[in-house]
């Protein structure tokens, strides 16, 4: 009889984990939805602005602005994570592809600033010894100019001071609900060959959010009257570029971990009813066992009398 009183106190606490989870899912798939319309209708923007800036720099000499020659100096990433987790395998492969990227261009841990937008990065780093110099939590899903401007702020001063001669943003690219990438995208210094790369990027090559034909991006090089001057231009735009790329990035972020917390609950409670057939079947088995014993000892008992 104890055995039996363990799988239904086993069976009891299944089921309350599985009404969080379903809560949880259901709470997620809200957010999810929003999350992706504001990432898949952020992509058009970004892709038109950084396509108008790639047009813009050809018909324009931006090679002597400092943003656009490489210097000397620590590496900075800018690392967008969530701040809670249940998200799946989301933040560890964000955390991934930053070691990756860290490993990959032969740093240490004395020349890397990182910049954590969510806890998780932030505090994973913070805890290895790296220079975690901003952190951005609770960032809201909307992703407010104030917070791109935090990150863009510091990384341009930061520049200018000849304290970093580098940074990349590291995040999680949309592709659909049940598949998210971590990808790396380098942002200062700005080079020409990069928007190309950048544009490619926004939207995925195939699948259901694959760019429609009817919506490419124009291609033709239009003729630019500059006013009142270049530098002026340039000094305006190239911190927007950098906006736009951080604005992508967090609104692509924050639609990745919706969409892998909604699937991840959902995994957990899919699990958890299997779990509680499983322990069922068990109970009945034991149950069914224990009412043949008993009906064979009263019967062994009555031939016994006889």
């Amino acid at each position: 009889m104890a055995s039996l009183k363990n799988i239904k106190l086993k069976i009891q606490s299944v089921k309350k984990t599985s009404t969080v989870t379903r809560a949880m899912e259901a709470v997620s798939a809200v957010k999810m939805r929003k999350s992706q319309q504001r990432a898949l209708s952020g992509r058009m923007y970004a892709a038109v602005a950084l396509s108008i800036l790639e047009r813009l720099a050809g018909a324009t000499d931006f090679g002597n602005h400092p943003l656009m020659k490489p210097r000397e100096g620590k590496t900075a990433f800018v690392v967008v994570t969530s701040d809670k987790g249940l998200a799946g395998s989301l933040n560890s492969a964000v955390i991934r592809k930053t070691e990756g990227e860290i490993l990959g261009r032969n740093l240490n841990v004395e020349n890397v600033v990182i910049i954590g937008i969510g806890k998780r990065g932030a505090d994973y780093f913070g805890n290895r010894g790296y220079e975690v110099r901003e952190r951005l939590t609770n960032v809201s899903d909307d992703v407010s100019e104030e917070n791109v401007r935090k990150v863009t702020d510091s990384v341009l001063s930061w520049h200018e001071a000849g304290e970093i001669g580098a940074a990349y943003i590291v995040y999680t690219n949309f592709l659909s609900t049940f598949e998210q990438e971590a990808v790396a995208r380098q942002i200062v210094p700005i080079a020409r060959e990069n928007f190309a790369e950048m544009i490619a990027h926004i939207r995925p090559v195939k699948g259901k959010y694959a760019p429609d034909p009817r919506e490419e991006l124009p291609t033709a090089s239009p003729v630019y009257t500059v006013e009142p001057d270049t530098d002026a231009i340039i000094t305006t735009l190239l911190p927007r570029l950098l906006n736009v790329a951080v604005f992508h990035g967090l609104l692509e972020s924050k639609a990745s971990e919706h969409s892998a917390r909604m699937v991840a609950m959902k995994n957990a409670t899919d699990n958890a009813k299997e779990r509680v057939k499983e322990y069922t079947r068990t109970f009945n088995k034991i149950r069914q066992a224990s009412i043949t014993r008993e009906i064979s000892e009263i019967t062994s008992g009555i031939e016994a009398m006889k």
